[in-house]
């Protein structure tokens, strides 16, 4: 055998396989995001129609993620739902950033200081997902399921974060989810969505008037990183009978300061107002 044909014996002659892998891969991915979307679950159907595979090739897929910890099946209930190794593999990008550890001091502040729910979420793509919470302790309160997601456009963490989005980003984002109600405050049009935005970016906090969940007052500000870009927002959130009309600006600038302050503590800086239009 010639040195070439040596230096090439047991290699694809076409590298199809290695394509073949490379597809799976990011097919077996694609079903994690979603079951990573759906924390109650989803039904071997609801995932191959999400996909838009086939259900067997779908439940190939998900046999080898649960093989390898990734995923886990719900025999009771029949649907199929992230297990603790994609959890620990989610928690390692929380950890190299920390902002969550840092940010965790300041929302136990603000609990203390206005006698509400406070929380932290970043960004994923049109939707805000929640990571860390410090709990009111009043009986009646607003709490949020850690990892649960809401859309950017109907809470008041997603709308701090949105409004220091670049232009293009937010078409990106507006193409990809629209805006659908979640109640009937929420903000259904792209023109006034727009003028809301620059209020936010001008007073520093977003408000959220019923707009994700009837009899709920909220208001968040934006956390950014050194190139001023959202990093995370946080929020104080409760009841319209304790967060009145007359309270959503004191207590908007409270959050608006103590973000500013863990921007700071991180190293980041606060854009200027026309710096998300860039």
């Amino acid at each position: 055998m010639s040195e070439v044909k040596r230096r090439t014996a047991g290699r694809p002659a076409s590298g199809k396989s290695s394509g073949g892998h490379s597809q799976s891969l990011v097919r077996g991915l694609n079903l994690l995001e979603r079951l990573a979307a759906s924390p109650g679950g989803l039904a071997l159907s609801e995932i191959a129609e999400q996909a838009e595979l086939a259900p067997s090739t779908t439940h190939r897929l998900l046999q080898a993620l649960q093989s390898q910890g990734f995923v886990t099946q719900d025999n009771e209930l029949g649907v199929w739902k992230i297990d603790v190794k994609t959890f620990r593999i989610g928690n390692s990008f929380v950890e190299a950033r920390d902002f969550v550890g840092t940010s965790r001091p300041f929302l136990r502040r603000l609990t203390a200081q206005t006698g509400e729910t406070a929380n932290l979420g970043v960004r994923d793509g049109s939707t805000a997902v929640f990571l860390a919470q410090s709990e009111s302790p009043q009986m009646m309160r607003m709490i949020t399921r850690l990892g649960s997601r809401a859309p950017l456009h109907a809470s008041g963490v997603g709308k701090a974060l949105m409004a220091w989005l670049p232009d293009d980003e937010l078409e990106r984002v507006l193409d990809e989810r629209g805006l659908a109600r979640v109640t009937t405050n929420t903000i259904h049009d792209p023109v006034e969505l727009r003028e809301r935005l620059a209020e936010i970016r001008q007073q520093g906090y977003a408000c959220d008037r019923e707009e994700h969940a009837i009899g709920l007052h909220c208001v968040a500000a934006c956390i950014h990183d050194e190139h001023g870009t959202p990093l995370a927002a946080i929020s104080v959130s409760g009841p319209m009978a304790r967060i009145p009309e007359e309270r959503l600006t004191e207590l908007g600038e409270l959050v608006r300061d103590t973000a500013n302050e863990i921007t700071a503590l991180l190293g980041g800086r606060v854009p200027a107002p026309e710096e998300a239009l860039a």
